[in-house]
């Protein structure tokens, strides 16, 4: 909004050729997204607290997370309305590519809100049935996956994805009944990764924070002519107003973050998770880099292999491989303290994002 207002009024005062920055807008996009959680976080724990919205927690579970239950849930309104609100302020809004990313996050989000109502308001254990959100998840995979298959905005690239570490080669998907399934699986992969994460205080939304920060990183790399020919990757002019989105995803995870590491004083329940796992999900899409995610996500993916391997030796073999799944209830169960599991997660998370970055320069 900024951009289109202040823009145009260059030629009467040059102080506003600040806004044709992308640096500038997406600085203070994650500063409005950090003040934003912090002003409405205690407004928002306050209300929901008197509402009554507040966590169930499984008798299943760990033991040690009894004692959470009653805090208050659906936290993610805050990261959603932190998210929206600094990208509608600060980036160009003609951008197809941050319109199909605000269309992502706030589609997966009322999903996961459908789903945390559901459960804490009207008691029904299971909340959304699986099924139905699955189809929610996979309905946005077609709408987006089919947005981007008929738009020519990627140019040559339109339906490729970028192989780290291998130089002038990609994946070209020729044909939509193989592209749309594959933008379908990506954003339903992620935002259950993400779902199934968040398990722990702060686990999920500091894991989020480094590999939004990391695709700041990225959708500004893509988008400048110049860097993307000397790193030998796909230029995508689209794509640098992306930064904007990413670091207000940042600035939204960290100011939530104050009010959501150990003890959480709220939990962002599935209405963020789901938000935060979509938005993701099309950031890798639109900037080519799905096989990238992987390593972006490593532990996200490490997460939901835990899960697997545990329900398949169990069904296989009537043994479990861990303790308990995900894996980071099994180092809890294992005696770790759930401030070490946290941070030494997000090492991992920290060092995975370097090497997906670094793997522009080894090619």
């Amino acid at each position: 909004m900024f951009y289109h207002i202040f823009v145009p009024l260059i030629g009467k005062f040059t102080a506003f050729n600040l806004f044709k920055y992308i640096t500038f807008r997406a600085g203070y996009a994650m500063t409005t997204a950090l003040l934003f959680s912090f002003i409405l976080g205690p407004v928002l724990i306050r209300m929901l607290e008197r509402w009554q919205i507040k966590e169930v927690i499984n008798d299943d579970g760990p033991k040690s997370h009894l004692k959470k239950r009653g805090t208050p849930t659906m936290g993610g309104l805050i990261v959603i309305a932190a998210i929206v609100v600094p990208t509608l302020l600060w980036a160009r809004l003609d951008n197809i590519y941050v319109l199909i990313a605000l269309f992502s996050t706030v589609w997966m989000g009322a999903v996961g809100f459908l789903d945390d109502y559901l459960k804490v308001r009207l008691k029904l254990n299971k909340g959304l049935v699986a099924r139905y959100k699955l189809a929610g998840q996979m309905l946005l995979g077609c709408i987006v996956g089919g947005i981007l298959y008929y738009n020519n905005a990627h140019d040559q690239y339109q339906h490729m994805t970028l192989i780290p570490f291998v130089k002038n080669y990609a994946i070209n998907y020729n044909h939509w009944l193989i592209y749309i399934p594959m933008v379908t699986l990506v954003i339903t992969a992620t935002s259950n990764a993400v779902n199934l994460t968040d398990g722990l205080d702060g686990l999920a939304i500091g894991l989020v924070a480094i590999s939004a920060g990391t695709y700041a990183i990225i959708c500004y790399i893509l988008g400048r002519v110049t860097t993307a020919e000397y790193l030998s990757v796909f230029y995508i002019p689209q794509s640098s107003e992306l930064t904007v989105f990413c670091l207000s995803i940042v600035g939204a995870s960290l100011g939530f973050l104050w009010f959501n590491f150990h003890p959480a004083r709220i939990f962002m329940g599935d209405t963020g998770a789901l938000a935060l796992g979509g938005a993701l999900g099309t950031v890798a899409i639109l900037t080519k880099t799905e096989i990238l995610l992987v390593i972006i996500g490593g532990v996200f993916v490490i997460e939901v292999l835990s899960v697997i391997i545990q329900v398949g030796s169990y069904k296989l073999r009537k043994k479990r491989v861990f303790k308990m799944a995900p894996i980071h209830h099994h180092f809890e169960l294992k005696g770790w303290a759930e401030e070490k599991v946290v941070i030494r997660f997000w090492i991992i998370g920290f060092l995975l994002s370097i090497i997906a970055i670094t793997t522009f320069k080894m090619r």
